[in-house]
């Protein structure tokens, strides 16, 4: 057992410890979808219609072939037993079997769920899990939440389910959804629903069990069905020939009902369907009452246990399953609580000595529902690229082609994996710089899990050939910024501070990738060979005037600051990796040294792009921009004060003394560049200069020009909003960037909330809103700055307030900012539920959190998806940032002008 005593011993941290992969008690998790209709895996439209090819209403008809999707839903890590629930009101059309929600072309700003539901708990082996469904007892208003969103426009927010009133007189069941596992196969299973109407209301809950399809598609070594066969209403045995026989007991249920996961092919395309039972038989049964629908003989590859109960007002009804590979004869329900009442104290115990620096009982609860997003985004991804490009032998409907073939240079993918998602619902696909992201929080609750993460990411079965990182499902060939190089070193950090040692397997493992990468990105975006790099779309969508993804319109290219400074921080990046793999592997020395000599030629570019006297650094504004160059070999700097004339910040690195000793080859290749090579000697902020504890500091920014991009990054007319920094400055509210093409004006302006562009669907706006990737890499940033300089660097905070502090004061305020989105403000409101009073107020709301893609840049509304916990569960982080360095109970020492 690998970790330090100083966590505490607890039986959850024991399991997380007792193997590295997902296996054994992480076998069973939350790895099913949220949604699997509407995606690109499951696209097999000639144009690329993913959208179109298989709907909401098509998706209870039409078998899978990829992935499955459910409520609360769990599959062992190979996705080929699933579980979920349904539900049905008595009052819809089709029962409740999956999330509702807009594809792109229906909502005004991109796909969007339509549902509220909230994850609550989880530990890191799923040993225990909660959520919450939130189900309307009146017709789901499915056709009004779609009219709704095709009539409002870009400069309309987005409609969302509570603004219909469906939960205005409570007329709604609160749906808890539990798991606990007795052991690695063995889970018990509870539903609680409680009605909170004032009148007595009917409730079919709907607890299913089935098999991924993989019989279905025509290949011969796949042709094996697997069976469900249920024994009286009490018992549903499983038999799958590669994970064995299970039961799935059912207490008091009502009946056991059984179909096939199979289309129907005569509903979806007037095609005479193979099967009797199809997918969609136990909605049909429910809905109609006709049992027609299901097989009398109770077997099938499909199965439901129907619960119909009335709940009167304001109680509860309670119903209890039990998923095992063991046999439980007569009494599989006589140590259900005690299981149970043991996984909830073993998780309260786990998060007890995680939470040990929290005393705060508010950012306690924010941070355990933060943790459990992450846990509960935990995805089964499948994908076989070369086989979905030339499809399946067989089909419901006939293949007919593909006359646009996205993905077509990413045949050698083969993924079968379990990721973690940005949204299982509207994002349930892997993003590359988010997934980067994801993995510091994950660290904290399972470091095995974390670096597994990124080590999948670049194995040869997803990085291209070429070296390139896949980014994310609808193009694999976009380019998201270059950060696994930082998240493998904080990984290796928290990891190495939970757990009394440094992983250097995993760490040199990782980099030998990293270093295809890397060439990659100097062979395909230096287009000049000059160290200045384009980078394109770089995961920041609108945030430029052009589409960055595209080919410019008046031809030419574009030489960016964050590309360029994205690509200074992996140099960075990549030299501490080094360093710390030469303290046991000496011959690394060397490519310390390269990647120290390839970040000075970097800095040496942005200042003077080759040779031509071009700055990426405008003196006039004091700030970064992208350099266009023309046709006619002009070049002007596009002067938009946005994120990425704050991303050279992030290329900030700390050595000290101590380091540089024990790496004896490494010291000398330094010394003899800043000796013999003065004008790269130049280029290093202050490296003669020892700062705070005898370091040397790496950086793009000398101190005076940190200074200027800190106090527009610090002016509250600019950057900095009450709840972070914006990725797009104010300035541009009154004053938007105009750029004149041939007497077409293409515009940048401030735009504090959803896009109003329809550049890349228009999901998504960095032209003002608050994102909390960006945010956190520059506290991550600012902490080094200050670890250098230490508390003599002064500055002010915020800009033109009169307040003089250290950069790491200013920094913890940042913080504090952005954590306070969450946090009830004075007048007992919580920012991110602006508008929506029922979640600040009401009792079975207001104690309930999401996490939202982004946020309004001016009132810290949560804004884009309201389950991306992935990268804004980075919030867990930045409270345990806040009490590690204790200045958020304490007052600023601040002196004032």
């Amino acid at each position: 057992m690998e970790y330090n005593l100083k966590m505490g011993n607890s039986i959850e941290r024991d399991r997380i410890y007792t193997r590295a992969d997902n296996k054994g008690w992480k076998k069973w998790g939350p790895y099913l979808s949220e949604r699997s209709w509407g995606t690109v895996r499951e696209d097999y439209s000639v144009h690329g219609n993913a959208w179109g090819f298989i709907t909401h209403d098509m998706s209870r008809s039409r078998a899978y072939r990829w992935g499955e999707d459910g409520i609360g839903g769990l599959s062992d890590n190979k996705g080929h037993v699933c579980f979920a629930l349904a539900f049905w009101n008595h009052n819809d059309s089709i029962i409740k079997e999956r999330l509702f929600g807009l594809t792109g072309p229906e909502g005004n700003h991109g796909e969007d769920v339509k549902e509220l539901y909230y994850y609550l708990d989880s530990t890191p082996t799923h040993s225990y899990m909660k959520m919450l469904y939130k189900y309307p007892q009146q017709p789901f208003p499915y056709t009004r939440l779609v009219d709704e969103g095709r009539r409002r426009n870009r400069l309309e927010p987005e409609f969302e389910l509570v603004e219909t009133g469906i939960f205005d007189s409570n007329q709604y069941f609160d749906i808890f959804i539990e798991y606990a596992k007795n052991d690695e196969n063995d889970i018990l299973i509870k539903i609680t629903a409680y009605n909170r109407y004032s009148k007595a209301a009917k409730l079919t809950m709907l607890p299913t069990l089935w098999f991924r399809n993989t019989w279905s598609w025509g290949y011969e070594q796949y042709a094996y069905k697997p069976i469900l066969n249920g024994i009286s209403t009490t018992q549903i045995a499983v038999d799958h020939k590669l994970l064995g026989k299970y039961k799935l007991y059912c207490e008091d249920a009502d009946e056991l009902v059984f179909c096939e996961n199979e289309t129907n092919t005569e509903r979806l395309y007037g095609i005479p369907n193979e099967s009797l039972f199809c997918k969609d038989g136990i909605n049909d049964y429910i809905t109609s009452g006709e049992k027609k629908f299901v097989n009398p003989n109770q077997i099938g590859s499909k199965a439901s246990a129907r619960y119909a109960r009335t709940i009167q007002p304001g109680e509860s009804t309670t119903i209890r399953l039990r998923f095992s590979q063991d046999t439980h004869n007569g009494q599989p329900f006589a140590d259900f609580d005690t299981i149970f009442n043991q996984r909830l104290l073993e998780a309260d115990e786990f998060y007890d000595q995680l939470q040990s620096n929290i005393t705060d009982p508010e950012l306690r609860v924010i941070q355990r529902q933060a943790y459990a997003g992450m846990l509960w985004n935990k995805q089964f991804y499948y994908y076989n690229v070369n086989e979905w490009l030339k499809g399946d032998p067989k089909m419901p409907t006939p293949f007919h082609g593909r006359a646009y073939q996205r993905n077509s240079g990413w045949r050698h993918m083969y993924t079968a994996n379990i990721l973690s998602m940005p949204d299982k619902w509207e994002y349930p696909w892997f993003a590359a710089w988010d997934l980067a992201f994801h993995t510091l929080t994950l660290a904290r609750l399972d470091p095995h899990f974390a670096k597994r993460q990124l080590a999948v990411i670049l194995r040869e079965y997803y990085m291209h050939p070429n070296g390139q990182i896949p980014a994310y499902e609808w193009n694999f060939s976009d380019v998201n910024p270059p950060v696994h190089a930082w998240a493998t070193w904080k990984v290796y950090e928290i990891d190495r501070d939970m757990n009394g040692k440094g992983d250097i397997n995993f760490l040199e493992r990782v980099f030998h990738k990293l270093l295809l990468n890397f060439t990659w990105w100097v062979n395909r975006k230096d287009i000049s060979g000059n160290s200045v790099f384009g980078g394109g779309f770089l995961g920041l969508d609108n945030i430029g005037v052009f589409d960055r993804s595209q080919p410019l319109p008046m031809g030419g290219h574009i030489e960016q600051a964050d590309g360029t400074g994205w690509m200074a921080m992996y140099t960075l990046n990549m030299l501490r990796i080094s360093c710390e793999i030469a303290l046991t592997r000496p011959t690394y020395q060397d490519m310390a040294s390269k990647f120290f000599e390839h970040f000075l030629h970097i800095a040496a570019a942005m200042k003077n792009l080759g040779g031509q006297g071009i700055s990426l650094w405008d003196e006039d504004d004091q700030f970064y921009y992208d350099v266009l160059h023309t046709p006619n070999n002009a070049s002007m700097l596009l002067k938009i004060r946005s994120m990425v004339g704050l991303i050279p910040l992030f290329a900030v690195e700390i050595l000290d003394d101590d380091l540089l000793e024990k790496l004896p080859d490494f010291k000398r290749r330094v010394e003899w560049v800043l000796t013999n090579r003065p004008d790269l000697a130049s280029m290093i902020s202050r490296w003669h200069e020892p700062g705070k504890g005898a370091t040397h500091l790496l950086s793009l920014l000398r101190g005076h020009r940190m200074k200027m991009l800190l106090k527009r990054m610090f002016d509250e007319t600019e950057f900095l909003s009450d709840y972070g920094i914006r990725a797009l400055s104010k300035y541009h509210g009154e004053k938007p960037y105009e750029f004149n093409l041939n007497g077409e004006i293409f515009q940048v302006k401030y735009v504090p909330n959803e896009s109003e562009t329809s550049l890349f669907g228009g999901n998504s706006n960095w032209r003002g809103p608050i994102w909390f990737p960006v945010n956190y890499l520059l506290i991550d940033s600012l902490l080094k700055f200050y670890n250098y300089y230490g508390d003599d660097f002064e500055i002010e905070y915020p800009t033109n307030s009169g307040q003089i502090m250290s950069i790491k004061e200013a920094t913890v305020l940042v913080a504090e900012r952005l954590v306070n989105i969450f946090r009830r403000d004075e007048s007992g409101k919580i920012p991110a539920y602006n508008g929506y009073e029922k979640y600040q107020d009401d009792p079975h709301f207001k104690d309930l959190h999401l996490f939202f893609e982004y946020f309004h840049g001016d009132n810290g509304s949560g804004l884009g998806a309201n389950h991306q916990t992935g990268w804004t569960g980075l919030v867990a982080d930045l409270i345990e940032f806040l009490y590690q360095h204790q200045l958020q109970k304490e007052p600023v020492h601040a002196k004032v002008l």
